[in-house]
């Protein structure tokens, strides 16, 4: 499939909000040594994908094969609203703490007040998949 300059910029876009929102996760846990909850390693499993397979429609020119950066972000979406609101939720907080080895209610930043690492995967996800969801537009009105 022929691509425009348009959707190439906006797999490029996507692709490198997939390599910072990794490049964060892993400064966050290697660098200052924030152990990673649960929830963070599955919001991670969903991520980290997401660098390959637009870097190889990148390589390809062929949208197509992305499609799973859409399903993946999606339930990345979920993933990471859940996480957000066990946090900051109170009825939900309490649920946070029998995650695992670290409690997913923990907060190792809360920058502002309201965002914090599950906040910025969010975000990441958010921005992924609203951006493959105007290159799928963008095809179609090809």
């Amino acid at each position: 499939m022929n691509q425009t300059k348009k959707q190439e910029n906006i797999l490029l876009g996507i692709w490198g909000i997939a390599i910072i929102a990794t490049a964060g996760s892993l400064f966050y846990s290697e660098v200052m040594g924030y152990e990673p909850c649960e929830l963070c390693w599955y919001q991670r499993i969903l991520m980290y994908p997401l660098i390959v397979i637009y870097g190889t429609a990148i390589l390809k020119k062929n949208i197509s094969i992305a499609l799973p950066g859409l399903i993946m972000s999606g339930i990345g979406i979920c993933v990471s609203t859940y996480h957000y609101l066990i946090q900051k939720l109170p009825a939900l907080s309490e649920t946070g703490g029998a995650c695992g080895l670290v409690p997913c209610n923990f907060q190792y930043v809360n920058y502002f007040g309201f965002i914090t690492i599950p906040f910025l995967a969010g975000t990441a996800f958010i921005l992924i998949f609203v951006l493959h969801i105007l290159l799928i537009k963008q095809a179609r009105g090809k």
